[in-house]
């Protein structure tokens, strides 16, 4: 049995290490041990490996909490300390900006974090009828599998939610369209947790009944969406509260359908928005744009400080929610529909002071090469969820668009998970 010595981590959390001339990269692995590892993906340059056995283990390993994890491929990080986790992820961006993007931040952020466990707010899971398991399988799918984890609950979840989870079996299970829900959404707002299921053929009224008392006995409200995220739709109670949360700093809240694009983490989001205002610093009367803006997550908290604030999202019902949500705030932040990706989009933006930039996965490049020689926005906040596409960015930003970047850390939005959300600062 081969065996190596884990230098690091890679960005999705598997150890790092070097034999025969080949970079290894072995799950469950953690830096400084020294482990035997079995290949189950071999390249010219590298391995893809599973940890056989830890020789010598290493201080950061932990147990982990979730008897699923190994399996359930929601996790792939609770076999290490919550301290190393962010460090990891810390080094991940640095790594990124310097080998990607060719910078280094002036100063390094202090890592933001919330609570380890039942943190997720937001979640989609799978649900599958597999007679042969007995009947319904609700949660995450398996690890470098489509199967659905046989899991009986979720540490991530909040506890109420981890609960549901084998009622929601016995519910799937029990409708005559079992093998027709591929999915349940959950959405958690202050007042009120939703359930979305996915539903690819009707309900009998038997079904219906069995909803309504199970939404009722646990104090839940179901959305049935029969399209696509659109097509969502309260079922009962129809009375519920509505969805929403709350910035309370900037006396701001938000509301939200249960498909519409939301933080994960309310608490590390709301420590999110906080630094992103303080780092941008709008002044009242100061142009700011606010681009991928979503329902106006650090668009309404800039207007309350005074500055005149435009959002800009591709997705008009995402715009038009987040005007429904300025007027309800009283807030005069303005927002229009604008595809980012597109480079005659973003050469018609107007100018800005300042600008926000919260991209999706794919990044701003667009943006960032359409800003102009002369009068471009003398600070930039950058809220990224990859740090190779900010890295990318961050690259033109400095070297083609003389900006430095000031500053720059991570967020961990997602622990025990190895995703990096990340901030960074941008001046001229």
């Amino acid at each position: 049995m081969p065996q190596a010595t884990v230098e690091s981590l890679d960005r999705e959390g598997r150890g790092v290490a070097h034999a025969d001339g080949k970079t290894i990269f072995i799950d469950g692995a953690l830096p400084g041990e020294v482990v035997e590892f079995s290949p189950y993906r071999r390249k010219a340059a590298y391995e893809e490996a599973q940890l056989v056995r830890i020789l010598r283990p290493a201080s950061s390993r932990v147990t982990p909490r979730c008897p699923h994890f190994g399996v359930c491929g929601g996790c792939s990080m609770q076999h290490v300390d919550p301290r190393t986790q962010v460090a990891a992820k810390q080094r991940v961006l640095e790594d990124a900006l310097k080998r990607i993007g060719k910078v280094t931040p002036e100063v390094v952020l202090r890592a933001v974090q919330g609570l380890a466990w039942g943190y997720r707010q937001r979640a989609r899971m799978s649900a599958r009828f597999v007679p042969k398991k007995g009947g319904a399988l609700v949660g995450f799918r398996e690890r470098r599998s489509t199967y659905v984890a046989d899991m009986h609950g979720c540490e991530v979840l909040p506890p109420v939610v981890s609960a549901l989870i084998d009622p929601l079996r016995e519910l799937v299970g029990a409708l005559s369209i079992a093998d027709r829900l591929p999915q349940i959404e959950l959405a958690i707002g202050d007042a009120v947790t939703v359930l979305v299921l996915r539903i690819l053929a009707p309900l009998t009224a038997d079904d219906e009944t069995r909803l309504r008392e199970f939404a009722d006995g646990h104090g839940i409200q179901f959305w049935l969406q029969t399209a696509g995220p659109d097509s969502a739709a309260p079922f009962h109670p129809k009375s519920a509260a509505p969805l929403e949360y709350g910035l309370p700093e900037f006396g701001v809240r938000i509301g939200f359908r249960p498909t519409d694009f939301t933080q994960v983490n309310q608490t590390v989001n709301t420590l999110l928005v906080s630094r992103a205002v303080r780092l941008l610093d709008p002044q009242r009367g100061e142009r700011i744009g606010d681009l991928f803006c979503g329902l106006g997550n650090f668009t309404l908290p800039i207007a309350s400080r005074g500055a005149e604030v435009t959002g800009y999202e591709g997705h008009a019902g995402l715009v038009a929610r987040a005007r429904e949500n300025a007027a309800a705030n009283g807030l005069a932040a303005r927002f229009e529909v604008a595809n980012l990706f597109e480079p005659a989009a973003c050469a018609a933006l107007p100018r800005f002071d300042k600008l926000l930039l919260d991209p999706p996965r794919e990044g701003a490049i667009e943006v960032v090469k359409a800003l102009p020689e002369s009068g471009a926005p003398g600070r930039i906040v950058y809220v990224a969820c990859d740090p190779a596409t900010l890295a990318r960015d961050a690259g033109v930003l400095v070297h083609a668009k003389g900006y430095a970047l000031r500053a720059a850390g991570v967020f961990n939005m997602f622990p025990h998970t190895s995703h990096v959300e990340s901030i960074a600062v941008f001046e001229r």
